[in-house]
This record gives C-alpha cells, structure tokens and sequence, in this order.
C-alpha cells in the first residue's frame, strides 16, 4: 500500500465529474487500499478517488474517533436516493488545506452505491456520515466545499487563497 499525493485546489480533475467504475479488479482493489491508507495519513474522514488524481466515483469514509468506533466505509458509483431536513456544519477538505467553511447539507439522507466487491449496498446516513457521504459524494460530481458558500465569501476565499499560494 502507499499514500498517495493529495490534488489541492485549484487543480483541474477537482471540478470535473468523475466516470462510473465499471471494474472491480486488482487494480481497483489496491487504488482503494492506498485511498485508505492516504485518508488515515492525511487525516481525514474521507477522500473521493479525484482527490488523488482518478476520475473515478469512488470514495472511502471513516467517521470513528477514539471513543466511537464506526466501521470503515467503501462506496463506489454512490447516488443519494433520499434526502431530509438540513443541518449547517462546519466543514473542512483535505484538497482545501487549512480552510473551514458552514455548509448547508440534508440532515438525513439514503445513499445506493456498490461495495469494493461490486454488491449493491444501501446508507442510512445521519450527522457526521450524512455530512461526509454527501462531502465526498460533492467531489465525485466536480463540487468543492467553496462551491457551496455564498458568492461573497468564495470571492473572498479565492482572494486570500492566491495570496497565500504566493507566500508560501
């Protein structure tokens, strides 16, 4: 296994939709190993397969702390079925370092995806894994954190952000 380089904004393959998977061979199978060996590194929650260079809709999501075990979740070709409520959550990404933002999401929702294996499976998500399902979900349709934000404040992000870029 290996972790792998994180795309940081504003890197092209972040805002373009990511294709369906279609294999479920080797191949596949070691890119979701060093997906999730990449998030527990990073540290994440999660990490969609464009955050590491592949246009494909995969993600793998961990929403476990120290004191609440949560098992490790793989989804590929995942479409939200069922959406209620809405929370507001502050919200971080691994490709946006540094940088949080209170974004709107459903409090609720049901996601339909496949497993690693390629068997349908059905989310029940709500809180954390809500925020994180519909996060990473965002990533394989080419939406990024800033682009749920108001207009004012994505202006005022992409601002500081390029002036950051020039002082580092």
């Amino acid at each position: 296994m290996a972790v792998l380089e994180i795309k940081k904004y504003p890197e092209k393959i972040l805002k373009k939709k990511a294709s369906d998977v279609t294999s479920f061979d080797k191949e596949l199978q070691t890119l979701i190993d060093n997906m999730i060996e990449t998030m527990y590194a990073a540290p994440g929650v999660g990490l969609a397969a464009p955050q590491v260079g592949v246009s494909k809709r995969l993600a793998v999501i961990d929403i476990s702390t120290k004191d609440y075990k949560f098992p490790l979740l793989v989804i590929v070709n995942p479409v939200i079925s069922k959406k209620e409520g809405t929370v507001e959550f502050e919200e971080g990404c691994l490709s946006i370092p540094e940088y949080t933002a209170m974004v709107k999401r459903s409090e609720k929702l049901v996601v339909s995806a496949l497993d690693r294996e390629g068997r349908h499976i059905e989310i029940e998500g709500e809180g954390l894994l809500s925020i994180a399902l519909q996060h990473e979900i965002d990533h394989l349709n080419g939406i990024l954190l800033i682009d749920r934000i108001s207009q004012i404040k994505r202006e005022f992000f992409k601002k500081r952000y390029k002036k950051s870029l020039v002082t580092k």
